[in-house]
């Protein structure tokens, strides 16, 4: 229900106008580097009137060229208080309600590939090389764990398309993944199983090896240096042998080459370093070659969500999809810490009923399915501090736009619409939270098209309200007006009217 706000101080002076481009800005960044920017008079007044909530995740950013919460100021002429819609108790519960405190963020995640050309220095594959940090150096870890935190890089958080594309990946295994089971969760026809040089070529080994080889897995041996007894023995076995040039020589590998000639393996040239070595392989009959002449290894970083994420991500599209309840309460029992918040947040609200809420099903039924779906987009955005009683301020930024595209949507009187925009303002700062493409985000959850089309193209009415948000923010220097040809009757007057409410909402409901 909408009301007229008694004014608040920091409405007295809510005449916002735009600051032309050359205007100067102060920089505010959390504590995550998300870039916060508006001008040093008007944060100073933000924070002294509790607009923006000032704490210890807010500090001076180095770029202040970045958009931000708005690049608005003050204006001397008091202007006509906007109608806000009062925060309603559910809107005020939301903000006490505690989120998971080892899982509010997404884990880094890292992998390094290093390519392997073939004769025509084209691709021919990835080595794919575990990796702890963002340092892209080797770290010493046990063989089995760097190989099954590569797999599960691989297959569940990066995806086999997006690190190899179409070309086949390279594996390190040790004596231990051989014999397991693991390694047949592995594509075969796109994995190289490549054999540490540690592992020992016992009879066990390389029956484990063969069977794996009839099955449809290349097999190549790392880091030869010699022809050892039991590698000869094994020769059978691999499809390419790595042949380390560095602790070889150019001319002991030329020797070496020499003594396998005619057998059906490939040659590859490992720790090529330089132009004339690559000139001398070629003349040797080496059909692969890698090292740091080419490329140095490559590193791909990413975020695994946490199981909070994950569980709310997956909520999300069962709601999008009208699932049924005992499925959503099924998928909700099983992370305890948003189940409690659940039944906090409902026995929280004024429902009218006394009795209180103790069961996941009857909390679903009283809150609703649209607040549910609510409440679980802007949980994602709550930080890992202790509670969301503490907003940080790409939560506060997501509420904000929520609540904006929301107010502009109301314009034509479509509910549907409304809810559509207050989820596009919402999962327009998805990508920045969960440090993934937009594209990946939405790919396995079933949002509508016309959000689908905005948030990935900007198309469409909602995605014409994103490009007006940009423009309030100070991240399009575009004319607001020439923007809102696109969404005919929206005026400028009503896009600061809806931006001064959407700020008080967001504000009221962090309280």
């Amino acid at each position: 229900m909408a009301f007229l706000l008694a004014r608040p101080p920091w409405l007295r002076l809510s005449g916002l106008r735009r600051l032309p481009a050359r205007a100067g800005r102060h920089g505010l960044a959390d504590r995550h580097g998300f870039p916060l920017s508006i001008p040093r008079r008007t944060a100073d007044f933000l924070r002294n009137h509790r607009v923006v909530h000032a704490c210890p995740q807010l500090a001076p950013s180095p770029d202040s060229s970045l958009g931000g919460i708005g690049r608005y100021c003050e204006d001397a002429t008091p202007a006509r208080t906007p109608q806000v819609d009062q925060p309603t108790q559910l809107d005020a519960a939301m903000t006490t309600v505690p989120v998971p405190l080892d899982s509010a963020f997404a884990e880094g995640i890292y992998l390094a590939r290093q390519s392997i050309l073939d004769r025509n220095q084209a691709l021919f594959a990835f080595e794919l090389l575990f990796r702890s940090s963002d340092s892209n150096s080797a770290s010493f870890i046990d063989g089995t764990l760097a190989t099954a935190t590569v797999i599960q890089h691989v297959l569940n958080e990066f995806g086999l398309e997006s690190v190899l594309g179409q070309y086949k990946g390279f594996i390190n295994v040790d004596a231990a993944m051989i014999m397991s089971d693991m390694i047949e969760l592995l594509p075969r026809d796109r994995v190289v199983l490549e054999v540490l040089e540690t592992v020992e070529l016992n009879p066990r080994i390389v029956g484990r090896l063969e069977e794996l080889k009839r099955a449809g897995f290349a097999i190549a041996l790392d880091d030869v240096v010699g022809l050892r007894p039991e590698i000869v023995a094994s020769l059978g076995v691999f499809d390419i042998l790595k042949i380390d040039l560095q602790a070889l020589g150019m001319d002991r590998a030329n020797a070496l080459l020499k003594q396998l000639k005619g057998r059906p393996i490939r040659f590859l040239a490992e720790k090529v370093d330089e132009r004339e070595q690559v000139e001398a392989c070629l003349d040797m009959g080496f059909e692969l070659f890698q090292g740091y002449y080419f490329a140095k290894p490559q590193l791909i970083t990413g975020k695994r969500l946490s199981p909070a994420e994950a569980t709310i991500m997956r909520l999300l599209g069962m709601l999008m999809t009208d699932a049924d309840t005992r499925a959503i309460e099924g998928l909700l029992k099983q992370e305890p810490m948003l189940t409690m918040n659940l039944l906090r947040l409902t026995n929280s609200v004024g429902t009218g009923i006394r009795t209180r809420i103790t069961s996941v099903s009857s909390a679903l039924m009283v809150l609703g399915r649209r607040q549910l779906l609510r409440w679980l987009q802007l949980i994602l955005f709550a930080g890992n501090k202790a509670t969301v009683r503490q907003p940080t301020p790409l939560m506060q930024l997501a509420a904000t736009r929520g609540r904006m595209m929301e107010l502009l949507a109301s314009t034509w009187h479509d509910e549907g619409l409304v809810d559509r925009a207050f989820m596009t303002g919402i999962m327009s700062l998805m990508e920045a939270l969960l440090a993934t493409p937009i594209e990946d985000i939405l790919a396995p959850l079933p949002v509508a098209e016309d959000v689908r089309s905005a948030l990935l193209e900007r198309h469409g009415r909602l995605g014409a309200m994103l490009d007006v948000i940009d423009v309030v923010e100070g991240r399009d220097d575009r004319d607001l007006a020439g923007v809102l040809t696109r969404l005919k009757p929206l005026t400028t007057g009503a896009v600061e009217e809806a931006h001064a409410s959407a700020l008080a909402w967001a504000n009221a409901i962090a309280m």
